[in-house]
């Protein structure tokens, strides 16, 4: 193959490629040579798995061997000597019929490099490179690297030749944002269901409060540099507007001069109830002040992008994580609001006080479901149901308060998932929560009897929806086929089961 036409490829997909990833993905000598001249440090073979197995389909291929035929099967990581950093992580396919009795002791020898191998064995053998790509970072490759799952991983295949005839099939992978040659930030957000607004009433003289969880997906990556002229990639035209908004607002509000390059790696639809509007302003306003290392806390970001002025859920989400409720806003003459507006119309207005936050239980699951309806209430739409619903009764406030004070909060704690899914069934139809979910298509109403009658302990809209959410410890995979089996009837749509997520956003200097 051509590697420099690959490697402009993979530029055009994920950026501008280092010249020291472009030699660790052209290079047809050794990998461990070329690493410790790059980190001027001596680096470690550390072998995870060896052993021989039947060569599969791909591998039979790529060795011109038949399927099944022995190989030996090796996953190695490389490292750093000094602190154990995981470089690169390589595995590699032999045919045990092409190698020595010397060469095989020594291969199958932990912790040796290959390279060094063929070298002390005097092999002649060229290097032959199949493919160079981009794939995106497993849960798994997130964990050996300590990186962000989906965030870019750089690709390559190669063979070693021997005799004419494939010797090693090996592939390697390293992350995007590794051997780079500009300092940059990455940002990592979860989304979040909101459960309810707990008083739209205001009689207590408070108002708003928030009940939410933070979720691990899906959720926004974003990664930003300095850069001389200002430029938001990896997104469509309408989140490159709002990206650019924000960090040229917070640039201009912390009178920080220059340009930054921002890339959106991941992110999940406006609109639908999960809280993407915050968490993007959060993300780019986060990696925006650590780039001039103004180190703000989730509540100034707040502050500083105008979030958070009706719920503190989504300021709390990407702070810390885990079940929260927040306590409002004083309210009336003299208070911190007047009258009844969403966070979009409360500019101005400072994230309220968290008041509880709970480590959420990690063997209960969360399914999303998000019909292909259109998108929940926002804007001047949002304001006017605001202002025309509310207030709400007194009595649902009350009501609503004693389901979360005495069954969802105990259901929480005591890890009772009935009695907490019970309590999410009975917010739904209380205080504004009932305005939201009336307000919309059977298509998402539909939803929450289905969602409970296929084994959810308990199911509720998130927000103005359309995403509904629904709570279990086993048997998910039936609820999602019920949910996805409903809208299938109507407008389709899409689901995803996930976690909790108990940490707030990640945020790393590269």
């Amino acid at each position: 193959m051509d590697i420099r036409d690959a490697i402009r490829k993979m530029e055009a997909e994920v950026g501008k490629i280092s010249p020291v990833q472009k030699f660790l993905l052209g290079t047809d000598g050794s990998v461990t040579q070329l690493l410790e001249s790059i980190t001027g440090e001596n680096v470690l073979i550390k072998t995870l798995v060896q052993e021989i197995v039947p060569a599969d389909t791909a591998a039979a291929e790529h060795l011109d061997i038949a399927e099944g035929d022995p190989v030996n099967f090796r996953v190695v990581e490389i490292t750093t000597a000094e602190n154990g950093e995981v470089l690169i992580y390589a595995v590699s396919h032999t045919p045990v019929s092409r190698l020595s009795p010397e060469f095989k002791d020594d291969l199958m020898k932990a912790d040796i490099p290959i390279g060094k191998i063929i070298a002390q064995h005097k092999i002649e053998a060229r290097r032959e490179i199949l493919t160079a790509r981009v794939l995106p970072a497993s849960e798994e490759a997130g964990r050996i690297f300590a990186i962000c799952k989906s965030e870019p991983l750089l690709c390559r295949q190669y063979q070693i030749i021997h005799g004419g005839k494939p010797l090693i099939f090996i592939e390697e992978q390293f992350p995007y944002n590794r051997f780079l040659d500009t300092r940059r930030v990455i940002v990592d957000t979860p989304s979040r269901i909101h459960i309810s607004l707990i008083d739209m009433h205001g009689g207590s003289g408070r108002v708003d409060g928030g009940i939410g969880i933070p979720l691990d997906e899906p959720g926004i990556l974003l990664e930003a540099e300095l850069a001389p002229e200002f430029s938001v990639a990896g997104c469509d035209p309408i989140i490159q507007e709002r990206v650019r908004q924000v960090a040229a607002d917070v640039l201009q509000k912390l009178g920080l001069g220059g340009n930054v390059a921002i890339t959106v790696r991941k992110q999940f639809p406006a609109h639908v109830g999960l809280g993407s509007g915050s968490q993007l302003a959060l993300a780019v306003a986060k990696a925006v002040a650590v780039l001039h290392d103004r180190h703000l806390t989730a509540r100034e970001l707040a502050c500083l992008t105008g979030r958070g002025g009706t719920s503190g859920i989504g300021t709390a989400a990407f702070d810390r994580g885990g079940f929260i409720i927040d306590g409002g806003h004083r309210f009336g003459a003299g208070g911190e609001k007047t009258d009844f507006r969403p966070s979009s119309a409360s500019r101005g207005v400072n994230p309220p006080p968290v008041i509880v936050r709970h480590e959420f239980p990690q063997d209960w699951k969360i399914l999303l479901a998000i019909p292909a309806v259109p998108a929940g209430a926002s804007g001047g739409q949002e304001a006017d149901i605001f202002r025309t619903r509310c207030p709400v009764p007194l009595d649902e406030v009350r009501a609503l308060s004693h389901e979360v004070l005495m069954r969802m909060l105990p259901g929480l704690a005591g890890q009772d998932l009935d009695l907490f899914g019970s309590a999410i069934n009975n917010v739904q139809e209380l205080g504004f929560k009932k305005v939201e979910l009336s307000l919309q298509p059977q298509a998402v109403t539909g939803l929450l009897p289905v969602l409970r009658g296929a084994g959810a302990a308990g199911a509720g809209m998130s927000s103005f929806g359309p995403a509904v959410y629904a709570f279990g410890d086993t048997n998910m995979m039936s609820v999602e086929r019920a949910a996805r089996s409903f809208m299938d009837e109507s407008f389709g749509g899409t689901t995803i089961i996930t976690s909790a997520r108990n940490s707030g956003a990640g945020v790393r200097v590269v």
